[in-house]
């Protein structure tokens, strides 16, 4: 019985959901509330020309370890990897801007390094 279930078991672990764009795609006719209700209340909000523009953030701090630096003389002269810098704190963002005419969106846009 495990044997038939481990494989199953391995597979799913390796199954994605749907791509950003994807989700977004759905949102195409909904109203302005259907958006709200799914993701909350915009960071911003933008009226002109008849268009209402709905602004998404988010941010995130990521630490990243560089890659070690391979050299001669450390330790003891030898020929061994060491960094030459520590970690570095990186902000991650992706804000997206969904584009609202008569009350339903018409459009979405996405833009910075983290929008997955």
């Amino acid at each position: 019985m495990m044997r038939r279930l481990l494989p199953l078991l391995l597979l799913a672990g390796c199954a994605t959901g749907p791509s950003l764009e994807t989700r977004l795609a759905a949102t195409i006719g909904q109203s302005e509330l259907q958006v709200v209700e799914a993701f909350g209340v915009p960071n911003r909000t933008y009226d002109t020309g008849g268009l209402r523009f709905l602004q998404y953030e988010e941010r995130r701090q990521v630490l990243h370890q560089l890659d070690p630096y391979w050299g001669w003389g450390y330790p003891y002269g030898r020929f061994a990897p060491y960094s030459l810098a520590g970690p570095v704190l990186m902000t991650r963002s992706c804000d997206i801007t969904f584009t609202l005419k008569e009350g339903r969106v018409q459009a979405f846009t996405t833009r910075g390094d983290d929008c997955r």
